[in-house]
């Protein structure tokens, strides 16, 4: 199986509803943070490999799934625009202000402080998203003007440098038409799924 979909949002952008939607379009499973944690040990090594820049099977990670979203897949998104030359990139939008208070909420007080020592597999973990964040937020995450300027040139550049042709821009309030548009299937007669609030996440303790 080969990615249909690479998603290039960051984390608090809908991610986990897309990821739901995906897998009822797409008929498999879409890999998500969620998926890493399950796989903690094996997943995270390999992907603090790919943060340092070292080469990676792709295949591996993704075996047995038909797309990627959320972190850290977005944030290597132009590695695997390249080694999925098929796939449709889907951009999760948000508003940054709004962004900025979910994700300060939730995800970005996990990389403020080292994890417990175990199980080892969570400090490889942390290991590899501060290398990722260091090039996404090279100041850090504790500044809200400058973290949303963060957020808006990673979306700006994904918009840049993404032919149009394979470019999906969505924002979660869009629904099923534009996904489905975009990949030419039909839109389910279903109401798209919305998971993962702020009270969701704080309840889980596991990143978006």
């Amino acid at each position: 199986m080969t990615l249909k979909v690479i998603g290039a949002g960051l984390g608090r952008t809908g991610t986990l509803s897309l990821k739901l939607a995906l897998e009822q379009l797409l008929g498999g499973p879409c890999y998500h943070m969620l998926e890493l944690f399950q796989q903690l040990d094996e997943h995270a090594a390999l992907w603090l490999e790919t943060a340092r820049g070292e080469r990676v099977n792709w295949d591996r990670i993704f075996a047995g799934y038909c797309a990627a979203v959320d972190e850290p897949a977005s944030l290597m998104w132009q590695q695997l625009l390249e080694y999925y030359p098929d796939a449709l990139v889907v951009l999760s939008v948000r508003d940054a202000e709004k962004w900025w208070k979910s994700a300060n909420d939730t995800i970005l007080p996990i990389k403020r402080k080292p994890p417990p020592t175990e199980p080892p597999g969570l400090v490889i973990w942390y290991d590899m998203m501060m290398e990722l964040y260091k090039n996404l937020y090279p100041q850090g995450v504790d500044d809200p003007r400058l973290t949303q300027q963060c957020f808006l040139d990673h979306m700006a550049r994904v918009k840049r440098e993404v032919p149009a042709n394979r470019l999906l821009v969505w924002e979660a309030g869009d629904g099923w038409e534009p996904l489905c548009a975009a990949l030419g299937l039909p839109v389910p007669d279903s109401p798209f799924p919305h998971a993962n609030t702020t009270e969701e996440f704080k309840a889980r303790q596991i990143h978006d």
